[in-house]
Formats: structure tokens, sequence, C-alpha cells
């Protein structure tokens, strides 16, 4: 197994950004539910600039404030570690190749790494109507703008608020600091988070960020990674959820299938027909 690194998010920082995002999706190719990308943010300053980062002590111990995001979210903000670098969280690996009881067991962990993450969804209805590309670059600013306002970033000052991570490293006032810049990496090779700004459909996100793409980018991105394990279990739990809570999904086996299409799911389909959560302009049966 490919253990990832901080190296690309270390490049990111040395061409100046300030904070650095990594995205990754799940859900994309699900017959139900929604489709979600996930949403890891570091500070560039807890970036130690060569590999011997890797060995400093992790911040996995920071104190965490959960907070629920509005606009399709779930988000969080994790209050400063004061561990002088980052390094790679433990046990984080591209999320298929984790069981799901292990991605279970480091979901807090990664979430507590993070300054901040957030989790953005598109519904199969929002699917249906929009198609899926442009669906996942609105979930993606979903989360962007859940992050950034939880950090406290693009005020109208354009910087962070007062007690956030940044600025009480630095000593000027706010007023005369430069805006915040954002670097992201997201996994795969098209960039569908710039095709959708400043669109109908994607919130207005305070400050647009730089996208990188990096093809296998949850084996090779630690932020991406971890945006992807953080994705992947919140979803896992919302299809269980959805299935549990209601006798007339258990047909479907979404507990188990999480929405994909297994043969027991399409079976259901074709017997019982699509519900109000199937993306009905796809292929179901």
């Amino acid at each position: 197994m490919i253990t990832p690194t901080l190296d690309l998010e270390r490049s990111l920082a040395s061409q100046g950004y300030d904070l650095i995002v990594g995205f990754d999706e799940v859900g994309r190719g699900a017959l139900a539910g929604p489709v979600m990308v996930g949403c890891a943010a570091i500070w560039a300053r807890d970036l130690k600039p060569d590999a011997d980062g890797e060995l400093a002590q992790a911040a996995g111990s920071a104190a965490s404030s959960r907070v629920s995001g509005d606009n399709g979210t779930n988000a969080g903000v994790i209050t400063p570690n004061p561990a002088p670098y980052l390094s790679v969280p433990a046990g984080v690996a591209d999320s298929k190749m984790l069981t799901e009881h292990r991605r279970e067991a480091i979901f807090d962990e990664l979430c507590s790494w993070c300054a901040a993450y957030a989790v953005g969804q598109a519904s199969n209805a929002e699917i249906d109507e929009w198609g899926i590309t442009y669906a996942l670059g609105v979930a993606a600013l979903r989360a962007l703008n859940q992050v950034e306002r939880d950090l406290g970033v693009g005020s109208e000052f354009g910087s962070p608020r007062e007690g956030s991570c940044l600025a009480a490293t630095e000593g000027r006032p706010l007023s005369s600091r430069r805006p915040i810049t954002i670097g992201a990496i997201l996994d795969g090779p098209s960039d569908y988070i710039t095709k959708a700004l400043n669109t109908f459909d994607a919130p207005d996100v305070p400050i647009p960020a730089d996208v990188t793409t990096k093809v296998k980018g949850d084996q090779h991105c630690a932020t991406v990674a971890t945006a992807a394990v953080i994705a992947k279990v919140t979803r896992d739990r919302l299809m269980v959820s959805i299935a549990q809570g209601n006798p007339r999904y258990a047909a479907y086996e979404w507990d188990h299938n999480k929405g994909y299409g297994s043969a027991a799911h399409r079976a259901a389909i074709a017997e019982y027909g699509p519900t109000p959560l199937h993306r009905t302009s796809w292929h179901l049966t």
C-alpha cells in the first residue's frame, strides 16, 4: 500500500499559498443517494519546508470543535496545535484500500489533524438535473465555502478573524495584512471545481482556490487521502442511517451497498422500482 506524503502540499506552500486544501469525491458511481466531496485544510505555516518534516511530531492530538455546516455540508474547525510541524497522520491511505472498520477507527484522528474540514454534497435530484460533473463542482465549492467560513478567512478585510490560527501568528493588524491565498489539490485528471465557480448554483466562495489536479492524489497526497476518508465515512454513515431509519428502503440494502449497484440493489429496483433517493437519469437495472 502506498503511503501518502506532504510533498505536493509543501510545493504549494513554497509557492506562497497560505492555506492548502485537499479534495476527493465519493459516491460518483452510486445509483442512489448524494455525491459528496471532502475538503481537508491545513495551514502552510504548519509544514516543514523539507522532507525531514515527515519525522516531525503529528498533530493528531489537536483538540477539535465540531460545527454543523449549512448548505449541504458537514464540517469542523480545529483549534491550533502546539506541535511545531505537521506530519502525515498515522494510518491514512487511499480510502478504497482501507476497510470500513479501519476508516471508522481513524476518522476522528484525521478530523483533528486538519485545521478545518468539511464535506459538501449534491443530492440525487441535483445530479439528475445538472449531471454528475457539475454536481461534483458545486459539492466541492460547498465544502470549500464552509471551510473558509469556519476558519474566518475571506472576511471584509480579506484576512482571518481575530483569534484564528493565522491571525494568532502574525503581528500585523488585520487591516494591513495581505489577502489569504489558497492552493488546492484535487484527486483526478479534471478540474471540475474551477468550472463551477461563479455559477448560479454554487455558493459565493469568499476566496477561490487555485486548483492543481493529481491523478491518484488519494494515494500520494496526505490532504487528499484525509479528505477521501472523511467523505467516505460521512457518506457511508448517511446511507446506513437512511436504510435503517425507514423500512421502505430495507429491500435495497443500502446499509451494505451504500447506494452502489450491487446485484441485490439492482434486483430490488427491478422488483419495487426506484425510490425518491435514486438517480433516475441513470441506468438503474
